[in-house]
């Protein structure tokens, strides 16, 4: 079966490269309607998935990421048709030069072919991939978690029907009907037909397919997210971006899981913050400095420092000063997305500077972290790696460049 569909997907993939922005806009417009016409049908199977994750006692947390309604489906569609207005990268020419013998080089940006897609319990991720690989020029190959089958295989109908009548290969689009193990990690070795892998989920799965996968992989990071409120914080700004980064959304990777209080405001700052943090449901563990402060906070283990915690939980750290803060999120953090409330420009510039990750923040909730939010439109996932592409992955970064060579006659001596 995996061959099978990496085969057609390769066939599909050559198709891709020919079509033009006009071709692919108009089958992602199709793709979100039929979204919209067959919101039912996934509802249903999303609710087979979603009973079943209970009965299994998946936290909330996560359940969330896992359970769809009609508003969520709207949004859907809504980001295929932002994905639709967005410029098409492919055969943008970046450079042009002319060589003394006459040459005339340029380099554009053409499809990269395959992207394979293994990802968990977020059935959004099916649309949101699809629907920037199509525009990108490029094929898809789609592997879900168990947890989120039966709304993957839904979806994936729905946008493959809805391809049949435009000029996309509806076998652009392919979903992998399987929570086997062994199929996923058959599709790792598809080197011969698949392009690049992007693992999107859990610390797990991501070490998984780097450590089994033959494809060149794009990894998608773990969030072990910081936020770091220093002593010249505005305390009232400071609060609710602690709660929003926490809060909102416990369960995805860009929400804050760790927080570093400076040692000069500890003190007055952290009875307030972790009030409010428990008010929100959050459980609080600390260090030895905040339990100090806070005799009721849980202790924190070291372990705890290198946790994502993907629920209502969050570490708090009181530190001295910026350096401490900043060689404590490079060496516990995943280089993901990590903030700095201040008021002092000199210090959130170091901070800027110097802190490893994918994206960071002065004085806002790592909770913007994403394609939508940059203005990216959907995105495949956040990168937490420096080859290729780092942070929130759209449509850019599944693209290649080649190099066209246009001459009158010229040879090498």
């Amino acid at each position: 079966m995996i061959r099978e569909i990496c085969v057609r997907a390769k066939s599909a993939a050559y198709e891709m490269s020919k079509l033009s922005a006009e071709a692919k806009n108009n089958a992602l417009n199709k793709m979100a309607e039929a979204l919209e016409a067959n919101t039912a049908e996934i509802l249903a199977a999303n609710k087979i998935d979603v009973q079943e994750a209970r009965n299994k006692g998946l936290k909330a947390s996560l359940l969330d990421r896992l359970a769809l309604d009609q508003k969520k489906i709207q949004t859907m569609a809504k980001e295929l048709r932002e994905v639709a207005a967005l410029a098409d990268p492919i055969g943008t020419v970046l450079a042009t030069w002319t060589r003394p013998n006459g040459l005339i080089i340029s380099q554009i940006r053409v499809p990269m072919g395959v992207i394979g897609v293994i990802y968990e319990s977020r059935p959004n991720v099916t649309s949101d991939s699809a629907g920037i690989c199509v525009k990108s020029g490029n094929a898809v190959i789609l592997r879900g978690g168990s947890d989120a089958l039966h709304s993957n295989v839904a979806i994936g109908k729905v946008l493959r029907d809805a391809l049949v009548p435009t000029e996309v290969p509806s076998d652009a689009v392919q979903i992998v009907n399987s929570a086997s193990r062994k199929d996923a990690e058959e599709l790792m070795t598809m080197r011969d037909y698949i392009d690049v892998l992007v693992p999107r989920g859990g610390a797990d799965l991501i070490r998984t397919t780097i450590e089994k996968s033959r494809i060149p992989v794009i990894e998608t990071g773990t969030g072990n997210c910081h936020i770091y409120v220093e002593e010249d914080a505005d305390l009232v700004k400071a609060t609710p971006i602690v709660i929003n980064a926490k809060v909102q959304r416990p369960g995805v990777c860009n929400a804050a899981e760790k927080l570093l209080v400076d040692s000069k405001i500890a003190k007055s700052y952290l009875p307030t913050v972790i009030a409010e943090l428990r008010k929100s449901g959050v459980e609080v563990r600390g260090d030895e400095s905040t339990c100090r402060i806070v005799p009721d906070v849980k202790a924190a283990t070291t372990q705890d420092w290198y946790t994502e915690y993907l629920d209502l939980i969050i570490g708090v750290k009181v530190v001295n000063g910026l350096d401490e803060a900043i060689e404590h999120i490079n060496k516990y953090g995943t280089h993901h997305s990590d903030s700095i409330i201040t008021r002092d420009f000199a210090k959130a510039q170091r901070f800027l500077k110097e802190v490893d990750s994918a994206a960071v923040y002065w004085n806002a909730s790592t909770r913007f972290t994403d394609g939508n939010q940059f203005g990216l439109g959907a995105e495949i996932g956040i990168s937490t790696q420096k080859l290729h592409a780092r942070g929130p992955m759209s449509l850019q970064h599944l693209t290649t460049t080649k190099y066209v060579v246009v001459g009158d006659g010229q040879i090498r001596k």
